[in-house]
């Protein structure tokens, strides 16, 4: 059957109004959607979920006997992951023990080496106090022979040996006390350094069992049994679900009323439309993405080409909502920004670094406990004394002695005026 060409033109009008129609509802509905929701939001799908990825590394040197740990497990801040063979870790413990004690020994001798060279300083004084009286007696004695020449001759030889070992026992004296004043058994500075490298040797030991340093999810397992680590090969990740947020790279053309304090909608591919996460702008990043790759672009060079950069935008999720529906680091998502909402300065941010795995305090006492042990060493390493510090007379002169005796010829009269001198003078 023949069709008319006038039905033919009216069937093809009708179609091209119906057509025209649909397409005029369309933008007249888009138009009222972008003029009452759309214009007030900044909608991008270059968006992902991101958190902290906080690295477990080894801090010593060892061979791996135990893995305690599997990826996709949960485990506790503080709990055991990784077992390093301690044996030479705890050798090397002993050995600063030893070194510790045998130094606290070695302090001590010096200190009773003092006493000992303070009480024959006293000695000696007493010593050339008694010659030089016989010396001034027997000069004087010497005229009505009541002694003879060879007497007196001995009695200022041996005043002249006592005052030399007084000179070199104030020497000796001198040479302990530049290495002991001012300190004690427990406070010198030898007794500090080893202890010191014990700590450092029990640091060491401790360090051999590695724990977690926050609660999370393990991933990235690396490290195996019978590995040899050393410090700062990484071993595993652990990944805190509970705080996560969304890093949304922006457009600089989008960027004039993004502001930290205004709210955000995700949709996660993950759940796709089923469920929305509401967030907030926490800060902008300083700066664009290309400025802090590993290579940053030369504009200078003169191989310019226009492109338009894109600035990472932090938003927070609520902790209900990633409670609700779990996320991982690295999802896909569409996020919108009400860009309608007064905001702040975009200098501002409002991240806060306090959740709990922005600190840990698995090493708080390993410090603590090193000393206490360090400190027991040098307790049991202490010689007993019952001595005072300073013995009685030691504050004699021990420098240069007081001026002999004047002496001239030995067979010459003492002068009946001479007076015996005084210890010091």
């Amino acid at each position: 059957m023949k069709v008319h060409p006038k039905t033919i033109r009216a069937r093809r009008n009708r179609r091209l109004l119906l057509v025209g129609l649909v397409l005029a509802v369309c933008a007249l509905a888009y138009a009222g959607y972008w003029g009452l929701h759309a214009r007030f939001r900044v909608v991008t799908d270059n968006a992902f979920v991101t958190g902290n990825l906080i690295p477990v590394e080894a801090d010593a040197t060892g061979i791996v006997t135990r893995v305690l740990a599997e990826e996709t497990e949960y485990v506790h801040k503080g709990d055991l992951l990784v077992q390093l063979d301690e044996h030479r870790a705890q050798a090397a413990l002993g050995q600063a023990g030893g070194e510790l004690g045998r130094t606290v020994r070695q302090i001590g001798a010096l200190f009773a080496t003092r006493q000992q060279l303070c009480q024959k300083l006293v000695a000696r004084s007493a010593q050339l106090a008694r010659v030089r009286h016989d010396v001034i007696r027997f000069r004087q004695a010497l005229p009505s022979g009541s002694v003879s020449e060879q007497v007196l001759q001995n009695a200022e030889d041996q005043m002249h040996s006592l005052d030399a070992e007084m000179r070199e026992a104030g020497a000796e004296l001198r040479a302990i006390e530049a290495r002991v004043a001012g300190t004690s058994r427990t406070e010198h500075p030898d007794v500090e350094m080893a202890k010191h490298k014990f700590i450092e040797a029990y640091l060491d030991y401790a360090r051999q069992r590695i724990r977690a340093p926050a609660s999370g999810y393990l991933a990235m397992r690396k490290v195996q049994v019978g590995d040899r680590v050393l410090p700062g090969d990484p071993l595993l990740i652990v990944v805190p679900l509970d705080h996560l947020w969304v890093e949304a790279n922006l457009r600089e053309t989008e960027l004039q009323r993004v502001k930290p304090g205004q709210s955000a909608q995700v949709v996660v591919d993950l759940y796709g439309q089923s469920y929305t996460y509401h967030g907030t702008v926490e800060g902008l990043v300083p700066g664009t993405g290309s400025v802090f790759a590993l290579l940053p672009p030369d504009h200078a060079t003169g191989n310019f080409i226009h492109i338009v950069e894109r600035v990472p935008v932090r938003i927070a999720l609520r902790k209900e909502d990633l409670l609700r529906q779990p996320l991982r680091p690295g999802l896909s998502t569409v996020t919108s920004i009400n860009i309608e909402e007064p905001g702040q300065s975009p200098n501002v941010s409002l991240v806060e670094a306090s959740s709990k795995e922005y600190e840990t305090d698995i090493f708080a006492d390993e410090l603590a406990q090193a000393e206490f042990q360090a400190d027991e060493i040098i307790t049991k390493n202490l010689i007993p004394r019952n001595e005072p510090l300073e013995p009685a007379g030691c504050t004699a002169p021990y420098g240069p002695t007081a001026a002999p005796v004047p002496m001239g010829r030995i067979g010459r009269a003492a002068h009946p005026g001479d007076k015996a001198p005084q210890l010091g003078q």
